[in-house]
């Protein structure tokens, strides 16, 4: 079982998704999983030009020459991909979108119906990498993602797999620097995402359980909201 996290967070391992990425990754290898996290804020990712040269001039192999070479490889080579990213205006961010739209070389310019009778283009690889989500955002509701969780929905359509795992965190903020009175409560959190990387890897399904308990709130909204408008004004008075 092998499993790719690509991680869209510009902070990288500074970020707030890697907290979540990196206990979502133990449970997976306790799991029996083969693991590999790729930084995309490392990597050389090029905005697509939309000129099909992958559909009609080299087929299946970007024109341009830049780390997503490798990183398709990398995709295509996965039983499960995880795509990781803070939430930036509603959506995944910038680095991790020019990802996705570099995918393009896996499929095929032709179309097909898919079983819902609407069109899509033809998937070049036999092997489809089933897919999780793992994201987080500033603010406490987990209404926040409602575009994300569509998106992923048709991205799955789309690769003709399925989105296996979902993990959203609302009031992600306190994750990386929670304070000392908080850090039993990012324990517990980090916990259950252990749990989920091991439910992934061992039955490739996150239970409705698991789910239900990474859903609820880290600590109360009106206590979270305080907290969030001291910190930055204490941020704008030295600033």
């Amino acid at each position: 079982m092998k499993i790719t996290i690509f991680n869209g967070s510009p902070r990288a391992e500074n970020g707030n998704t890697h907290v979540m990425v990196e206990a979502f990754m133990k449970g997976a290898r306790k799991g029996g999983a083969e693991v590999e996290n790729v930084f995309l804020a490392r990597k050389e990712i090029k905005p697509c030009r939309g000129c099909f040269g992958c559909w009609l001039k080299t087929p299946g192999e970007c024109v341009i020459k830049d780390d997503m070479a490798e990183l398709l490889k990398k995709f295509a080579g996965s039983d499960i991909v995880v795509f990781a990213t803070p939430l930036y205006v509603d959506n995944v961010t910038g680095i991790m979108k020019n990802f996705m739209d570099r995918l393009i070389p896996g499929g095929d310019p032709h179309f097909e119906k898919d079983e819902g009778g609407e069109c899509v283009h033809i998937i070049r690889n036999k092997k489809r990498p089933k897919l999780v989500i793992i994201s987080n955002c500033g603010f406490p509701e987990q209404s926040h993602f409602q575009v994300l969780e569509l998106l992923f929905k048709r991205v799955a359509r789309n690769m003709r797999t399925e989105v296996i795992g979902e993990i959203y965190r609302g009031g992600g903020a306190i994750l990386k620097d929670a304070p000392l009175i908080l850090k039993p409560v990012i324990r517990k959190y980090k916990k259950l995402l252990q749990t989920a990387g091991r439910e992934i890897a061992e039955s490739l399904r996150l239970s409705e359980g698991t789910r239900s308990k990474l859903e609820k709130p880290l600590i109360p909204e009106e206590r979270y909201i305080a907290g969030a408008n001291e910190y930055f004004d204490k941020l704008l008075s030295t600033a």
